[in-house]
């Protein structure tokens, strides 16, 4: 297979930068995928680009808003803030645990009877209520919400384009790489990838900052690739917990057809690794400083695969690694 090759830009920019990385909660509660009208259009929505590089997207709550939800493709469940419930005075739900980088923890939880993001509104019950603060928006968009759709991010255009994963998918444009990937509680997992030639499980997180690596990955490629002395920097989860992390590049990343050279990871003991029984194995959660390096990506939850567009041209290094160029 012939493989394409960038550089992914770092998004932090000091070793004490901090990286916010969404909730996960109730892990097996959204494994299946629904079944879906097919004859659902297409919808674009414009979506904005924070600070931290991460995506959010305008969504109605019960007729009012918009408000800014988060688009985390890590997290299996749609969150709300302890600010908008308070505002529309949201019924309180069950009691939850939620799963984030730094640990569990217990929140009270909120029942949204009627949240639009595209022309069909749909009920979210008992969503975990969080602080805006420590989310960086009004809400989060889990897989829940986006189980059985095919999301397209267009980064030159600005737009999230949201389609039920049975339409026909987008035609291929030159540059067109797929991915075949599986589903693991709920998230889109790619076993077909290398770092500096060692094996490595790859977790897509549309919600995280910067890509995390742990422990097990790190110890692979010590001495073997590792670009820099490490850099201490925090993550900051949802919750509001810091996790102690180091700040690195890792000179070769390949995934399915593609190569990333040179690409930030924190390489940190997150406890969403041992959620997805990915602790004691070379695993990466892939943020968003390595996705939006490309010019658009596609992610089908149902059919389970991550396609991605390559930029013609642009501020990355972008040829065919086959070619030896």
């Amino acid at each position: 297979m012939m493989r394409r090759t960038l550089v992914a830009l770092s998004v932090l920019a000091s070793p004490v930068a901090v990286a916010a990385q969404p909730a996960t909660t109730k892990l097996d509660a959204v494994a299946g995928i629904p079944k879906t009208d097919e004859t659902t259009q297409t919808e674009d929505i414009h979506f904005k680009a924070g600070a931290d590089n991460r995506l959010t997207v305008p969504v109605r709550v019960s007729g009012a808003g918009p408000f800014q939800f988060l688009v985390d493709t890590g997290a299996d469940r749609t969150a709300v803030s302890s600010q908008l419930v308070g505002k529309l005075g949201l019924v309180a739900g069950q009691r939850a645990s939620v799963h984030s980088v730094t640990g569990v923890t217990s929140v009270s939880t909120a029942n949204v009877p009627d949240l639009e993001l595209t022309r069909k509104p749909f009920k979210v019950i008992d969503a975990p209520v969080l602080d805006s603060a420590n989310m960086g928006a009004d809400g989060i968009l889990g897989v829940d919400s986006l189980r059985s759709k095919r999301v397209l991010f267009d980064f030159e255009n600005q737009t999230l384009s949201i389609v039920p994963s049975a339409v026909s998918d987008f035609r291929d444009e030159p540059g067109t790489i797929v991915v075949q990937a599986r589903r693991k509680n709920g998230r889109l997992i790619v076993t077909d990838a290398a770092a500096n030639g060692h094996d490595v499980t790859v977790v897509i997180d549309t919600g995280a900052q910067i890509s995390i690596g742990n422990e097990a990955l790190r110890d692979e490629l010590v001495g073997r690739g590792l670009v820099d002395p490490a850099q201490k920097i925090e993550l900051q989860s949802v919750t509001g917990a810091l996790l102690s992390g180091d700040y690195m590049f890792v000179r070769e990343m390949e995934i399915g057809g593609l190569m990333v050279k040179n690409l930030a990871i924190v390489f940190a003991d997150a406890h969403t690794f041992h959620e997805l029984k990915l602790d004691r194995r070379p695993a990466l959660l892939l943020g968003m400083n390595a996705i939006r390096a490309f010019k658009k990506v596609s992610i089908d939850f149902a059919s389970q695969k991550f396609r991605v567009v390559l930029p013609e041209s642009s501020e990355l290094d972008v040829r065919l690694a086959a070619a030896g160029l």
